[in-house]
């Protein structure tokens, strides 16, 4: 199955993404008005701690430091580690369902943060299509389409909202092609390196682009903040890690995971989704929207009688994953969606009631893959090992004070989670 996203013209059509494994996403919206206004500075004050410096044409901004980040902090000899759960949007944008936005709103509501996976071709308009030229295909080529202005007005919003509340702005990359005559499981490292510097300056024009040169530009600096992604339909997954580690990119999440404390691969922190129980059936479930649907209708467009069951079931099997990591080894729950409507939108309403029921639970962290990294990277790795060895669902025998007993070795000095320096 190929992918078919149609933006343009304020209107949408949007079916079933990819092959064998995962999805796209969908966009359209309206336009932005104001800009910051201009800052009188004296240079012998000191700078202000919220300055606005823009980068390249003004579609994007230096800031300062990303709002609503914690410092991450070593685990002390003894201490449980929190479960952490991630929520993750392939193909981001903001379209008239208005589902990014509503799950912006639902994260704040539960104390959580996300990761939105932009597709840079929702930030380009249908006229200047041919200023993308995708690897292996001729130039405007796309299977998911472009945008229109006031869809891309509307994406801009949401991306610019979404940042400031502490959440993750990854790629998906640009065109989303799947299978073989070019699809991404047969391009090059190169061919990835020229689709990730289209991805990024997508966003990084979007003004130029669409002539919104008074609009508020996006409040981070994307070379900076593009650390991570997803592969469509997960394939490609080799050499794209190969060029993102080159590029500096810091975990990948395009694999299948059984429900085990990551490692890196290849230099990169493997954030894979994962294999969780799914009620009825004898096999285990990826953790996406397009996986359940997959097995339950094959079509975006089921029988309506059972939509409430499917959601059901991709609720309570995404429950089951949690608890079987809660209460057992406290791996990291990797969660995969779409901003869709799909059987119903009954998927949508199955991820909100997990967000619902697990971020406000006690030792429960609803984090960015940003956020699960700096965790990560702020871990000795002894302990990481340590927590590597318990299998699926099972906590330490011995219990967890006594399991993570024997101090682990102190952070170096500057690392998170190091005391801080003395004056």
């Amino acid at each position: 199955m190929a992918a078919t996203h149609r933006i343009a013209a304020g209107t949408v059509v949007a079916a079933v993404c990819a092959a064998s494994l995962a999805g796209c996403g969908i966009v359209t919206g309206d336009s932005l008005r104001g800009k910051p206004a201009p800052q009188k500075v004296n240079p012998a004050a000191p700078a202000p701690k919220s300055v606005v410096r823009l980068i390249g044409d003004g579609s994007t901004a230096y800031t300062g430091a990303q709002p609503h980040l914690s410092r991450p902090e070593r685990l002390r000899p003894g201490q449980k580690p929190p479960q952490f759960v991630v929520f993750s949007w392939d193909g981001a944008g903001e379209d008239s369902q208005r589902l990014f936005s509503h799950f912006r709103k639902v994260a704040k509501a539960n104390n959580a943060t996300m990761t939105y996976f932009l597709s840079g071709v929702y930030l380009l308009p249908e006229d200047k299509r041919t200023q993308y030229r995708p690897p292996q295909h001729s130039p405007g080529r796309s299977d998911i389409g472009f945008n229109d202005v006031r869809g891309i007005a509307d994406t801009v919003k949401q991306l610019r909202l979404a940042w400031l509340e502490g959440n993750e702005i990854g790629t998906h990359f640009n065109g989303h092609f799947c299978g073989r005559g070019g699809g991404v499981g047969e391009w090059s490292v190169q061919d990835w390196k020229d689709e990730i510097a289209q991805a990024k300056q997508f966003v990084k024009t979007w003004k130029s682009n669409t002539g919104l040169t008074d609009a508020a530009p996006l409040p981070f600096d994307y070379e900076k903040e593009l650390i991570g992604a997803r592969t469509p339909c997960l394939e490609g997954q080799e050499n794209f890690m190969q060029a993102a580690r080159e590029l500096g990119f810091r975990y990948d999440t395009s694999g299948v995971n059984n429900q085990l404390w990551p490692r890196k691969k290849e230099g990169l922190w493997d954030l894979s989704m994962q294999l969780v129980p799914f009620p009825g059936r004898s096999f285990e479930q990826l953790t996406m929207d397009y996986n359940y649907m997959v097995n339950q209708s094959g079509t975006t467009q089921g029988d309506p009688a059972k939509h409430r069951i499917w959601g059901d079931e991709m609720r309570d099997s995404l429950l089951k994953g949690f608890y079987r990591a809660y209460d057992g080894n406290r791996a990291p729950l990797i969660i995969g969606n779409h901003f869709e409507s799909w059987n119903g939108g009954t998927y949508m309403r199955a991820v909100q009631e997990v967000v619902e029921h697990v971020c406000t639970k006690a030792e429960v962290r609803c984090v960015s893959f940003r956020q699960l990294a700096d965790w990560l990277d702020a871990q000795d790795p002894n302990t990481l090992d340590k927590l590597r060895s318990l299998p699926v669902g099972e906590a330490p025998k011995e219990g967890w004070p006594a399991f993570m007993a024997g101090g682990p070795a102190p952070a170096p000095k500057g690392v998170p989670g190091a005391p801080a320096a003395k004056r």
